[in-house]
Parts: C-alpha cells; sequence; structure tokens
C-alpha cells in the first residue's frame, strides 16, 4: 500500500516535470516571438503571431516552426557567391542586354537582377502532351549536361518516361541533375532515387541537407521549392505550370482535360533559367555547380525575354512588387489567369484602382477545386472583385492550372507564380517576362481561345450563395495569409 508521503512525493516529482515543460514551451515561444520582430515582413502578420505565442503558446510555437519559421539567410549567402549581382555584368559582356527594353521595366530588372537579354526563340506549349512532347526532344538531344527541376515528380507512367530518358542521356554520357520539392514529392519511393543515381544521374530534394525543415516532413507546408525548370545544355530552357505527373497530361480521371501552360526559350534567357538551378542546387547540397560563361552563345530569335527568380530569400516580397507594378502600369487591359487566387491587400488596391482607370481587368479562374480551401478562399476573393466591377471568369473545359499575366500590348508572363500570397512571398518560384509583340499577340489568341470556354460570374451567383456558403467563403478568406 503507498502511503502518503510517497504520493505526495510522486505528485511533487510530477510537477516538477510539468513546471519543466511548461518552461520550456514558453521560452520557445519567447525565441519564436524574438525572431517573427526580427523577420517581421508585414506588421498584420507579425503581430497575429506574437499575440497567439504569448497568450497560447501551446500549440503556436510548435505552429511557428511548422508554418513561421524561416531560415534562408544562407541562401542569400549562396546567391551571392554564385554572382547574382554579376549577371548583368555577364550579359553586357555578351552583348546580350536589351537596353531598351529594360530601361522601359525598371523595376521588373531591378527586382530579377538581371537585364531583359535579346536573341531568344520563345514557343508557348499548351497543355501537357506539347509541353512534354517538347522537353523529352530536347532531354534526347542533350551533348552536355541537363538541369531538371520540378515540384511534382510522380512515380506514375510519366514519372517513368522522364526517369528513363534521363538515364538513357546519362548512360550517354550527358551530366544530368535532378532537383525536386521534399513536400511536393512526398509520395516519390526511394527505388525512384535510386534508380537515377545508380545510372550517375545526381538527384536531391530542395531540403536534403537543411535538418530543421527536413525534420517535420510533410507538415513543413511553407517555403517550398515551386519553380519548374528544364535546361539542356545552357542552350533551351522549359519553364511553366506543370510537373511531372499524368493527371498534367489530362489523364487523371478526377481533373480531366488539365489546362496549362508551359514555355520553350531557346537563347541567352536559357542560361538564367540554369543560373536560378544553380542556386537552388547549392542551397540543396552545399555542391558548387560551375558556372563559366561560354565564349559565344547562340541567338536563334529576335525575341526578348527576362528570366525572375523570386522567393523567401529575398530582402523584399520582389514578387509581389513586380506585379503590382505592371498592375500600376496597365492602361487597356490587364488579363490575370491563375489556378489559386488569394491576394493581398496591395494586390487587390492595385485591381480596384486598375479598375477605376477604366482597365479591362479579367481574372480567369478554374471552376472546379483541386484544393478546397484555397478554392473557396479564392471565391470570397473573387466575389469581392465583382462587386468593384472586376470581371471573374471560370473555366469550363477542364482544370486551369496555368499562370499567365497580359498588361495592354506591352508585356506578358509565363511561369510558376500563382496568384496568392504563397507564391509571392513564401514559396520559390519563377516567372519568364516577354516584352516583344510577337510573344504577347501569342498569348492575347492562346487567353481569348480560353476565355471562349469560360463563363462569366455576375452579382447574381455571388448575391444568390447561400449562407452556409458565404460563411465558408469568409472563414477560409481568414486564412489568406497561409494560403
Amino acid at each position: 500500500m503507498i502511503g502518503i508521503d510517497d504520493f505526495l512525493r510522486a505528485i511533487i516529482a510530477d510537477l516538477h516535470i510539468v513546471a519543466a515543460i511548461t518552461a520550456a514551451i514558453y521560452l520557445l515561444a519567447f525565441v519564436c516571438a524574438v525572431r517573427e520582430i526580427m523577420n517581421s515582413r508585414t506588421s498584420q502578420g507579425s503581430i497575429a503571431w506574437i499575440l497567439a505565442l504569448a497568450l497560447l503558446p501551446m500549440p503556436t510555437a510548435f505552429l511557428y516552426l511548422i508554418f513561421g519559421w524561416k531560415a534562408f539567410d544562407d541562401y542569400a549567402t549562396d546567391r551571392i557567391r554564385n554572382g547574382r549581382s554579376a549577371r548583368p555584368l555577364r550579359a553586357k559582356d555578351l552583348a546580350l542586354i536589351d537596353r531598351e527594353t529594360s530601361h522601359k521595366w525598371p523595376v521588373q530588372v531591378k527586382v530579377s537582377e538581371v537585364p531583359f537579354l535579346n536573341g531568344n526563340e520563345v514557343e508557348i506549349l499548351v497543355d501537357g502532351k506539347a509541353t512534354f512532347d517538347s522537353i523529352f526532344e530536347g532531354i534526347a538531344q542533350a551533348k552536355r549536361y541537363l538541369l531538371v527541376q520540378f515540384y511534382i515528380v510522380r512515380d506514375d507512367a510519366l514519372g517513368k518516361e522522364l526517369a528513363e530518358r534521363l538515364i538513357e542521356r546519362a548512360n550517354a554520357g550527358v551530366e544530368v541533375f535532378l532537383l525536386y520539392d521534399d513536400i511536393g514529392s512526398t509520395g516519390m519511393p526511394r527505388r525512384y532515387r535510386t534508380q537515377l543515381r545508380d545510372a550517375g544521374i545526381k538527384v536531391a530534394g530542395f531540403n536534403q541537407r537543411h535538418k530543421f525543415l527536413r525534420f517535420y516532413g510533410p507538415t513543413r507546408i511553407n517555403y517550398r521549392n515551386h519553380r519548374k525548370i528544364v535546361v539542356a545544355d545552357g542552350e533551351h530552357a522549359w519553364v511553366g505550370g506543370h510537373n511531372v505527373g499524368v493527371e498534367y497530361l489530362g489523364e487523371d480521371p478526377r481533373f480531366g482535360r488539365w489546362r496549362d501552360t508551359h514555355v520553350r526559350v531557346s537563347g541567352p534567357a536559357a542560361l538564367g533559367c540554369a543560373l536560378l538551378f544553380r542556386e537552388d542546387w547549392e542551397w540543396a547540397t552545399g555542391q558548387f555547380l560551375a558556372d563559366a560563361p561560354p565564349e559565344t552563345v547562340a541567338t536563334p530569335g529576335d525575341q526578348s525575354v527576362l528570366v525572375m527568380g523570386s522567393g523567401p530569400a529575398d530582402k523584399l516580397e520582389e514578387c509581389a512588387i513586380a506585379f503590382t507594378d505592371i498592375i500600376g502600369r496597365a492602361r487597356e487591359r490587364l488579363w490575370i489567369v491563375s489556378p489559386y487566387f488569394v491576394p493581398d491587400t496591395d494586390i487587390r488596391t492595385a485591381l480596384f484602382a486598375a479598375k477605376l482607370r477604366g482597365v479591362d481587368v479579367r481574372v480567369m479562374l478554374p471552376n472546379e477545386p483541386d484544393h478546397k480551401m484555397v478554392w473557396l478562399a479564392s471565391i470570397a476573393h473573387a466575389d469581392a472583385m465583382i462587386e468593384h466591377g472586376v470581371s471573374i471568369y471560370r473555366y469550363q473545359n477542364g482544370f486551369l492550372h496555368q499562370k499567365v499575366v497580359l498588361m495592354d500590348d506591352e508585356i506578358a508572363t509565363i511561369g510558376s507564380v500563382n496568384f496568392d500570397n504563397r507564391s509571392f512571398a513564401i514559396n520559390f518560384e519563377i516567372t519568364l517576362w516577354f516584352a516583344d509583340r510577337q510573344t504577347i499577340d501569342n498569348v492575347e489568341a492562346m487567353l481569348t481561345e480560353d476565355f471562349n470556354h469560360c463563363r462569366k460570374v455576375d452579382m447574381d451567383e455571388v448575391k444568390g450563395r447561400t449562407w452556409p456558403m458565404r460563411f465558408l467563403t469568409q472563414a477560409a478568406r481568414l486564412l489568406s495569409p497561409l494560403l
């Protein structure tokens, strides 16, 4: 039988343990709060974190480690060492700078830390078959090296074909690198990576050598590498919205047709894409990829392209700055296509102002969701746009996943950036900017055809939403900074 003294001693011992755990949690919350203050980007978000950490340290401290802890100072250091600031000098030495266009778009040039480069050939690739036919042809023709980077790589029929083609090139003596995002490619089996490595292919996950980011595994949803880049020999590059999975070919019955856009650029801009890959590769592996500028660069076309990499290592929210600038400069039309539409206050204000200037502001969104929470928040934001006169279109011919912007007859973008806070401030992204009339006309023709497969959302539909639906969309909207 346990005596009263033994019982009291057990309680006191347990209290000591509880007190120690509580103190540790409060200490962790304090450290998180200090870090948030020192690394704050927006006062609203930081105040929300700090109040939650103070009032409810458990579980907020652990949520902060998953969602809020930013650890990319060494990425910025790697970027400086890799010479991003020297890119304009390299381009100048190669006499490829499009000075006139670069002068016209100073914000985009300063954000990218590179100028517009002349001499490119641009081909817009509509949907998965055209995209992967072009990518696989480029892989087959590579002679020196291949840089392959996707957010999602699945071990399905398309993923297997990619592996086979990369292995074939590796066996032919081509140096092959594959970089994937650990969160996007969570389902990638080890044997998929093993077969590639056995063939001599260098394979890495983006957070491979960063134990803190890897510790949380799939729960670490912030700071993903969302870029999709393929570079062959520094001469050809493919960038856009497609990942490696059969759904991107329209073969998943859940989604049906998958409407997406990629672009192939051949010429000097491919070197800019390769430099972004090198930055990501060094962060992921600690291995420095030699970057000796070629003595001559092929110039197969006459189109001007700017390569913009953006992400959480930027000092400012540079992606948002670049897009806010073109919204503010729009005078005739602004067409935005994105699967996810969760804009922050600055973007919303800029869009409203553009509409008040008489700009034809259109936003094309999917009709059906692939991520329910983001879709609900997107409905709330889209309804607010309609109330301010912005036109919202819902795509009817399959699932819409392309990320394209067209402003006047002046500039167009194709890349991996969605119109949400995650792409603008949290994830690593890539955008190609085009200012030549040929590409702008091609983008216009492509989007005009897409609008023909849309229905325009009117105020009657907005007002007709049921009360539960309005509640759900507004509740999801509160999570906008995390979506």
